[in-house]
């Protein structure tokens, strides 16, 4: 599929995945919405695809947020509209069966910090900025937001971000576990595409089953998300990744996986 507002390239196992409006400061309208779909659709059912950058073009921003020229003029059927998009493409990309990482560029404020929040990963160069400042606009968070943050931050962190709409640099996000490691620039996309390819080097079932168990299970009471843990172990078992990674094990030698 040829796109408009995105960039998607795919090089020795890893994609990557490029908001590309930065005259715009990568702002996400319903159109870079629906190719952001279309493109993890592609991901999705690619083999070679072991792990997904997600990252923004230009130096200024990683997705500044949702399009507010696009907004100005909606009521509200558009507005539920626009937001279950969001919803359904921010939910696929959290779904995929293998790490995505973000490569937050510059700033990630509204449906931008969204987007790295349902990242698996999130590194940030020193010059990015996190935020959610809908209620400057009179707004909440559409595309998950008010739920995500705070699941990553906890609630009354959550709560200060979103009720305030304040920013905060990298070194905060880093604190408050909104990002993980602080970069230069210059390093940004090459320290994420170190780590995806940590990850992607490793067998590909157990990464899907392991991703799979930590987001279902992080929701439940401990007995049931433990139980949940023991059913995709055992799965593994009857797998062909399983039996290949422990006989190189034994064997002493690297591991072929297939993906089974």
């Amino acid at each position: 599929m040829a796109y408009e507002n995105v960039l998607w390239e795919v090089a020795d196992g890893i994609g990557t995945l490029t908001v590309n409006r930065p005259k715009q400061l990568n702002a996400l309208d319903q159109r870079t919405l629906q190719e952001l779909g279309a493109a993890l659709d592609e991901a999705a059912r690619d083999p070679a695809v072991r792990a997904v950058i997600v990252t923004g073009a230009g130096e200024k921003a990683f997705v500044a947020g949702a399009d507010i020229s696009a907004m100005a003029v909606m009521g509200p059927p558009e507005a539920r509209e626009f937001a279950a998009l969001g919803h359904r493409v921010f939910a696929q990309l959290e779904a995929l069966p293998v790490v995505t990482v973000a490569a937050v560029n510059g700033f990630a404020l509204g449906g931008g910090c969204e987007l790295t929040l349902a990242c698996d990963l999130v590194y940030a160069s020193e010059r990015a900025k996190f935020g959610q400042p809908e209620v400057n606009l009179g707004l909440i968070p559409g595309f998950g937001g008010t739920q995500r943050l705070t699941r990553r931050v906890g609630l009354m962190r959550a709560k200060e971000l979103v009720l305030t709409g304040e920013s905060v640099d990298a070194a905060t996000a880093k604190a408050i576990g909104l990002a993980l490691d602080v970069v230069a620039p210059a390093a940004l996309l090459e320290h994420a595409r170190a780590k995806a390819r940590a990850v992607a080097s490793r067998g590909p079932a157990a990464v899907a089953q392991a991703k799979k168990v930590m987001q279902q299970g992080a929701d439940l009471a401990l007995s049931e998300a433990n139980a949940l843990e023991r059913q995709g172990f055992a799965a593994l078992f009857g797998g062909e990744d399983a039996k290949e990674g422990m006989r190189a094990f034994l064997e002493k030698r690297p591991a072929h996986w297939s993906g089974r």
